[in-house]
């Protein structure tokens, strides 16, 4: 599981999900790099387009939702208070001096 947030974290950042910077996110939470993991992480993420997967997902998981019916529209997301978005900003910022 820790893979994929680090995928996550590094596509959220607009950083390149490779094996180098997957193994350093994974390595600065304190778990020791599984190298045939990341590699397969990696090679397998290659070819796929990560916002489009989490544009399924969301709507996959509002369709359940409906119990059965026929596919909801996407839920609306709320927006975030200023004082939310800037703490954000500053713990990502924080994250991104990892990375140079």
């Amino acid at each position: 599981m820790e893979y994929i947030y680090a995928a996550l974290l590094l596509h959220k950042l607009g950083k390149p999900v490779n094996e180098e910077n997957l193994a350093s996110v994974v390595k600065a939470a304190g778990v020791t790099p599984d190298e045939v993991k990341i590699k397969a992480l990696a090679s397998a993420l290659s070819e796929v387009n990560i916002d489009e997967a989490l544009k399924n997902a969301a709507a996959m998981a509002v369709a359940p939702a409906a119990g059965g019916q026929q596919q909801a529209a996407p839920a609306k997301v709320e927006e975030k208070p200023k004082e939310e978005e800037k703490k954000e900003e500053e713990a990502l910022q924080g994250l991104a001096s990892l990375f140079g």
